[in-house]
């Protein structure tokens, strides 16, 4: 039962597509067989009356002639698929006829109904062909036609008639005087046969209703995958044109009721916006003012205290405003030179006496803001710095997919804390000093440009010491 969920598709449409296709094929095998079997017993009834009419005539016939004139009649009728003569025996009868023999029982009802009651009746089925069939060329009358002779009265219908996959039977009808008129007959297994035309018919309205069915579930199934894209596009690009409002109603409910989320969210982070660049408007004039006071302290050690909490105050503002604002998506989508793009940033941290190292390479250029990944690499780079005094840069590059890993020896972050990292103003117990500490937004500004790419930022610790952040920026995210 567990094996049953994994082999059904994923997808709406692949399941709405298997139970379709599922239905039909059954419906179409079930009309094919009942069809099928109707068919063969009408068929079958229709060519057994037939010949037991032919039968019955026949014998009527020669009851009714004197014995001289039926070898006349019997010259004539004799010919495949049935064959006549007078001059057997009667045949034994079988002890028990096999109750799942339905055609024996059948041929054998409709023989006695088309004989009444007034004439004697042997029947017996053989496994194949009667020898008279193979004796028929070697006793023919010598003045019939050749070609009435091979293919008998009913010309080459009869003889298309005669197959060795038919059923096969020896009648016999007992005369007034007697006689035995035995016939070696056939009947035909086009009953049991499939007729190409109801095969075709079947074939045409299964293909038919299958193309329909794919393109109603497509139809169907179409707005919500936009609607599905348009979400996971929504974290990248909140101003990003609005969902078609077409399709089914529930589909143009769906879409229209997505539209005015996403309107409200922009409005919501627009004004967000404007009230957080008033704020750090209002608060960088008193904080400019402070410092003019503070250069004007006497006592150097309280002036170098003093500059350093409005140094911090004024990144926090400023941080925080680039946090809340994504400065990233405005900036237009170009093809950026990773590894150059890191290479830049080693350099800058050397000048500075700090050491990063590079491995592994990425050849073929990425589609993305370089701004924003510089920004992005600067601030992992950074943290990896502060708390492990070096970092270690490992770049991956595939097909469908480009991770860098920023490896540092730092104290690394409790295990419960490394999703909280990510939080605004988050500062685990190494950076709570005024040395090492940051303002805590960098870890969330480089989640935030990373997810405007289509990838994502993880943190995880090192076996033994330091931690380890993975950037994932896939190539098709259309960034």
């Amino acid at each position: 039962m567990r094996l049953l969920p994994r082999l059904l598709p994923n997808s709406l449409f692949g399941r709405l597509v298997l139970v379709l296709l599922g239905g039909l094929v059954l419906a179409q095998l079930a009309t094919g067989y009942i069809n099928l079997t109707e068919r063969g017993q009408l068929l079958h009834e229709a060519g057994g009356m037939r010949l037991a009419e032919r039968i019955a005539d026949i014998g009527r016939l020669l009851d009714s002639l004197p014995p001289e004139e039926r070898p006349k009649i019997v010259a004539v009728f004799n010919a495949p698929p049935l064959m006549l003569s007078l001059d057997r025996p009667p045949i034994d009868l079988p002890a028990e006829t096999s109750r799942n023999d339905i055609g024996h029982g059948m041929f054998a009802a409709v023989l006695r109904f088309a004989l009444g009651d007034g004439m004697k009746l042997r029947i017996v089925r053989r496994e194949g062909a009667p020898e008279s069939f193979r004796l028929r060329d070697r006793f023919a009358p010598p003045d019939m036609p050749m070609m009435q002779h091979r293919m008998g009265p009913y010309g080459m219908r009869g003889m298309r008639d005669f197959s060795p996959d038919g059923a096969f039977y020896t009648v016999q009808i007992a005369l007034r005087d007697g006689t035995w008129a035995t016939f070696d007959t056939v009947l035909s297994p086009q009953a049991a046969a499939m007729p190409m035309k109801l095969a075709l018919t079947l074939l045409i309205l299964l293909g038919s209703v299958v193309v329909l069915a794919l393109v109603a579930v497509r139809w169907v199934t179409g707005p919500l995958s936009s609607l599905a894209i348009a979400a996971e596009k929504l974290g990248e690009d909140i101003n990003r044109a609005p969902l078609p409002e077409t399709g089914p109603l529930e589909a143009q409910r769906a879409a229209k009721a997505f539209n005015t989320m996403q309107q409200r969210l922009s409005r919501f982070i627009s004004e967000r916006t404007r009230v957080l660049t008033a704020m750090s408007h209002d608060l960088k004039t008193p904080i400019t003012r402070m410092r003019l006071r503070t250069e004007m302290l006497e006592d150097e050690g309280a002036q170098a205290r003093f500059l350093r909490d409005l140094e911090e105050m004024e990144s926090m503002v400023t941080q925080t405003i680039e946090f809340m604002r994504d400065t990233s998506a405005s900036e237009p989508v170009q093809r950026v030179d990773i590894m150059a793009l890191i290479e830049s940033l080693r350099n800058d941290y050397c000048d500075t006496g700090r050491a990063v190292d590079i491995e592994g390479d990425v050849v073929i250029p990425y589609s993305g803001r370089p701004l924003a990944l510089r920004r992005c690499l600067a601030n992992l780079v950074e943290n990896a710095i502060r708390y492990g005094e070096s970092a270690t840069i490992r770049v991956e590059d595939s097909a469908g997919r480009i991770i860098v890993r920023i490896l540092d020896d730092g104290p690394g972050i409790p295990g419960d804390e490394l999703e909280r990292a990510f939080e605004p103003f988050y500062r685990g117990e190494a950076s709570r000093n005024r040395e090492t500490g940051g303002t805590g937004l960098g870890l969330g500004i480089a989640r935030n440009i990373a997810r405007s790419h289509g990838g994502d930022l993880q943190l995880r610790n090192r076996e033994g010491r330091g931690l380890e952040a993975t950037l994932v920026l896939p190539r098709d995210s259309g960034a």
